[in-house]
């Protein structure tokens, strides 16, 4: 499986410069990151089973406040390790910011479709669904 570095590689490569989301604006949209078991995140005086040491937590806190998580689970404690668990969280809780700076990127791109109605050029074309979802079209009776 290709990493997100080497797929950002093949895309430049391919010289592929329309809007995305990038690797690195993955990174810049995480504020803070903290890892744990599931075991050590119980509190006093709640039972604990020795399996819940083998679930490993991510959460990433973004810059917006909004957070995500991730986890890791491991089947076999002797195969257990803590920094890969981590590691392994945390790459499934960044997996889960890609959609929604993809959604993000999507709402900045259609305002600005949005914009050239609104100052007069009529981008919309006759029978589409937008076109029946938003208001007519002053300057083209669209």
């Amino acid at each position: 499986m290709a990493t997100d570095a080497q797929i950002e590689s093949e895309i430049q490569a391919k010289g592929l410069t329309a809007p995305r989301v990038t690797p690195q604006q993955i990174e810049d949209t995480i504020a803070a990151q903290y890892t744990f078991t599931a075991y050590n995140a119980l509190g006093d005086g709640v039972p604990r089973v020795d399996e819940l040491k083998l679930l490993t937590i991510a959460v990433l806190v973004l810059k917006n406040g909004f957070t995500v998580t991730g986890e890791s689970a491991c089947a076999s404690p002797e195969n257990f390790d803590a920094e890969l668990g981590a590691k392994i969280a945390v790459q499934n809780a960044k997996a889960k910011i890609w959609p929604l700076e993809g959604y993000l990127l999507k709402s900045k791109l259609s305002i600005n479709t949005e914009v050239k109605f609104a100052t007069g050029s009529c981008w919309r074309k006759p029978g589409s669904a937008s076109a029946s979802l938003r208001r007519r079209c002053a300057n083209c009776s669209r």
